[in-house]
């Protein structure tokens, strides 16, 4: 059992490292598009900034409550990224309305998914979220009394 705490423990602690890269690098790509423009465009920033914040303090604490804030935090990537999709489409719809007065249906469709907005970037969102909530399945800190929650240095 030894060796596949151990490998678990990597695992976990790969999926941080992922999860932390993916966080920074979001968060600076969208910065350099100028992601900032009105509260929706600054809802995704906010959270990264926050993930930052929460996942310092999960790597000091490694306490429940750290693993469950980052449950919820996960949660809500997930859902900002399904918002950002449907807003992205919306915006690439009305564009492509102006532009094309009598598309509609599949055509319609199909151009304001090609858009100018990338209508499927939020997904990245999902994709952190998703990776996060991963990263917190089973974690050793929810477990009291388990042979890794005595040593939180075995897995992240």
């Amino acid at each position: 059992m030894p060796a596949r705490h151990a490998a678990l423990g990597a695992l976990r602690g790969l999926l941080l490292i992922i999860l932390l890269l993916g966080i920074v690098g979001t968060g600076i790509e969208l910065l350099l598009l100028e992601h900032t423009e009105g509260v929706w465009q600054l809802v995704p920033l906010l959270l990264l900034g926050v993930a930052l914040l929460v996942l310092t303090w999960h790597l000091i604490a490694r306490s429940p409550a750290s693993v469950r804030v980052t449950q919820l935090l996960m949660l809500t990537f997930i859902l900002s990224g399904f918002a950002g999709l449907l807003l992205h489409y919306r915006g690439n719809v009305e564009f492509e309305r102006e532009l094309h007065t009598a598309a509609a249906g599949f055509e319609l469709f199909w151009e304001a998914i090609k858009g100018a907005t990338p209508t499927l970037a939020p997904g990245a969102m999902i994709q952190l979220g998703l990776i996060g909530l991963v990263y917190t399945h089973r974690h050793p800190a929810l477990t009291a009394g388990s042979p890794d929650s005595a040593s939180p240095s075995r897995e992240q």
